[in-house]
């Protein structure tokens, strides 16, 4: 067992619990606002103590990182996975989740590492599915292993504004494949850095298959802003009675890129980002993107929101 997962179970009990959030898919949504339920402390402790029943038992462990996360405790899951690199550094899903974690506590360059290293491990391995830490209401699960390593590894450049590295992980085919929930998740980050890159015939396609009536298990957000950047359902479609769950986060940021590069509005893109980091979901992707767009696109200090 790792000095540092060690130390973190002799602590664990003294943590305060940071409040977090998880994707239902861990790759396809933006990541799900948590209460910290007694059920998931519950999971926790159960994961815990089958890791600790089973030490050399990846699986274990990588629950037991997956559940301190779902906690909101993103360090202790990042040790975690640290120990479970140490012991398996070829199971590329130990890289896939500390890359995520490292996400959440953006630490973006660490996360691109990560997910770098996990493509290489993958490379001519056949794809898995990766099992959901929060199911759906079908429990159906809706990503794998290799779709996971390269939405996040996008996600990851995208944070970093790299556009050209985050296209090409998005357009991996393990991204959009299968379900249509895929279709539309990967779908619209594509078509935000395409616009971005200004191939607009290019996003266009990147959403050809879209249509009103997919059928969506999760993803709604995601497929409504892909209705509207195909002049399917107007603006007022996209409002939320909530404003920090994850799903509004992704209406509002899509809504404020769209005014950037379609409309060139930027007055009126600032007032969704503005929105967006006052009232959002620290945790989710989009609010994620648009806290590492604030300063750079709108030339000013740092929002006053902090993680």
């Amino acid at each position: 067992m790792g000095l540092y997962l060690m130390i973190t179970l002799s602590v664990n009990a003294c943590q305060s619990n940071a409040g977090g959030e998880e994707q239902s898919s861990d790759s396809n949504i933006s990541q799900k606002e948590t209460i910290t339920p007694p059920s998931a402390i519950e999971n926790y402790e159960k994961a815990k103590k089958e890791y600790l029943e089973n030490t050399h038992d990846p699986d274990a462990l990588i629950w037991f990182g997956r559940r301190a996360a779902y906690l909101g405790n993103y360090e202790e899951a990042i040790g975690i996975f640290s120990t479970g690199i140490e012991s398996h550094p070829q199971t590329a899903r130990m890289y896939r989740h500390r890359g995520h974690r490292y996400i959440s506590t953006r630490q973006y360059d660490k996360a691109i590492t990560d997910f770098e290293q996990a493509v290489l491990l993958i490379k001519d391995q056949e794809d898995e599915v990766d099992p959901d830490g929060l199911p759906n209401a079908r429990n159906i699960p809706l990503s794998t292993l290799h779709g996971n390593i390269w939405y996040h590894l996008g996600l990851a450049y995208y944070l970093k504004n790299d556009m050209d590295n985050a296209l090409r992980c998005f357009s991996n085919r393990t991204v959009t494949e299968k379900y249509d929930d895929n279709i539309v998740s990967g779908g619209h980050w594509l078509y935000m850095i395409l616009s971005r890159q200004g191939k607009n015939q290019e996003a266009d396609a990147a959403i050809s298959k879209v249509h009103a009536d997919m059928d969506i298990i999760e993803n709604m957000s995601y497929h409504k802003m892909c209705l509207f950047y195909k002049q399917l359902i107007p603006a007022s479609a996209l409002q939320s009675d909530d404003p920090k769950s994850s799903s509004s986060n992704v209406l509002t940021y899509g809504l404020g890129n769209w005014y950037l590069y379609a409309q060139q509005d930027t007055p009126q893109a600032k007032k969704y980002y503005a929105q967006l980091l006052e009232n959002g979901n620290k945790y989710s992707f989009a609010y994620l993107a648009a806290e590492s767009d604030w300063e750079r696109i709108f030339k000013e200090k740092k929002y006053s929101i902090t993680p």
